[in-house]
């Protein structure tokens, strides 16, 4: 499992704490249909997907996203995360873990 956590947050938005099980395929954004919601300004709708391999990797893809999904302060498309590894949507920072 990989747990993803709020690192930096736009006061008012509360603490965020996110997982993904193995197999299992989440988007994060701002729409009410995303499975990870964080309703924050300049979120997109649907701004990434976090895909967890059964085999334990994390994959993390941008969905065209308005203002970019950044890696460790480095916009990207698509990337394998990390242990250790930033995520940053909007002003929301997220730290990568796994649980």
């Amino acid at each position: 499992m990989w747990i993803l956590k709020t690192l930096d947050a736009p006061e008012g938005t509360g603490p965020f704490t996110f997982r993904v099980m193995p197999g299992s395929i989440k988007t994060l954004g701002r729409a009410a249909r995303a499975d990870f919601v964080v309703d924050v300004p300049l979120v997109s709708r649907f701004q990434c997907r976090f895909t967890a391999s059964a085999e334990g990797g994390l994959l993390l893809e941008d969905l065209e996203s308005t203002n970019g999904t950044l890696v460790n302060d480095k916009r990207v498309e698509k990337v394998a995360l990390t242990q250790g590894d930033r995520v940053r949507v909007g002003r929301v920072e997220l730290g990568v873990e796994r649980g």
